[in-house]
């Protein structure tokens, strides 16, 4: 299987958007598209959302200029993620319900710090997608 392609759809509203926090945006979209070779990406609620063999699994909120958020969610049907199924042992993601969860970056520092984690966070959370 040939691994999805980067989506042009997202690099053209990229190029228009002129977000404040564009550096650590672009930075948090090659971590994630490097965290599975499978993974897709476009744009969904107006931001980059991401898919795996077209079930949708996160998607960037980028409604505040000082800091971006990643949204992780389980698509429109009514699941939730098994207790104990993400291991998260420095508690980086805020919870809001058994089929979501945020991550909250500050900046392209932050993204980075946190890049590793982030790429296991996300292989766990595919997995219930």
């Amino acid at each position: 299987m040939t691994p999805p392609a980067k989506s042009n759809e997202v690099e053209d509203f990229l190029t228009t958007l002129a977000h404040p926090q564009d550096v650590a945006l672009r930075r948090l979209r090659a971590v994630i598209l490097a965290a599975d070779p499978r993974i897709g990406e476009g744009i969904k609620w107006n931001a980059p959302s991401f898919h795996v063999e077209g079930r949708h699994f996160a998607t960037m909120q980028l409604r505040r200029a000082d800091r971006l958020l990643l949204v992780l969610h389980l698509g429109a049907g009514k699941k939730a993620v098994p207790d104990g199924a993400i291991a998260d042992p420095d508690g980086l993601l805020t919870w809001l319900g058994a089929d979501r969860a945020t991550w909250t970056f500050a900046g392209v520092q932050d993204v980075d710090a946190h890049a590793a984690a982030l790429q296991s966070l996300l292989r766990q959370w595919m997995v219930h997608a």
